[in-house]
């Protein structure tokens, strides 16, 4: 019996990072710039050290559990065969594919200003339309709820670690941009912060008190 939500999810992921990679090469084309591939600060290069081999497992692990050459990575018996554990594998793999969507969304709408690392160069336009006008981080949102549904189509140990090693960074990785872009934006990011949820709408809206100076016209926003 084919395994159709392991099949999905497994599509739905290399479909993402498939996108995050035409990002990349659409926006090196169009302004020759690393588009954040290659971190400036310190912090996201130590960051990269974890994020590369957790990107390339999130992509490896789940065709392994569908084609189940490894016997200790396939997916367990229980979430085969308990009916109410499959409806859910059913509803995380359909979630996933809703997640890939609306970040594509995403994407298109930051443009030029997308970026996967805080970057002083590429500098573009705050935006906090659409799902930013609600979330400070859509796209972290997004990508942590897309782990979360792999690891319930795929509910192995390894997928389970990787899941939660992606939320703590994308946590840490948030912090360190809303920093970043509180001190370029100033007193225009500090609202920003108070009526907006970090990844959840009304949840984290208490950002840092406000900072003096003016808002910079040009401010950069790089890749939530």
């Amino acid at each position: 019996m084919r395994d159709f939500p392991g099949i999905i999810l497994t599509a739905t992921v290399w479909a993402y990072w498939l996108g995050a990679g035409g990002m990349v090469v659409r926006l090196r084309r169009k302004s020759r710039s690393s588009a954040g591939l290659i971190p400036e600060q310190p912090l996201e290069r130590l960051m990269w050290l974890v994020w590369v081999p957790l990107v390339v497992a999130w992509n490896v692990l789940p065709y392994l559990a569908v084609v189940r050459r490894v016997p200790s990575l396939r997916v367990p018996n229980f979430a085969l065969e308990e009916p109410a554990y499959a409806a859910l594998r059913a509803a995380a793999a359909l979630a996933a594919t809703v997640c890939v969507i609306l970040t594509a969304w995403c994407w298109a709408r930051m443009g030029k200003s997308w970026s996967m690392a805080v970057s002083e160069r590429n500098r573009g336009e705050l935006i906090t339309d659409g799902l930013f006008a609600r979330v400070r981080h859509p796209i972290y949102s997004l990508s942590m709820l897309l782990m979360v549904c792999s690891a319930v189509v795929v509910p192995t140990p390894p997928v389970v670690a990787i899941a939660l090693v992606h939320i703590w960074l994308m946590r840490l990785k948030a912090r360190s941009e809303e920093r970043h872009l509180l001190k370029v934006h100033g007193d225009a990011y500090a609202s920003y912060l108070r009526r907006t949820g970090r990844f959840v709408p009304r949840f984290g809206a208490t950002g840092p008190e406000p900072r003096a100076g003016p808002c910079p016209p040009d401010s950069p926003r790089c890749g939530h």
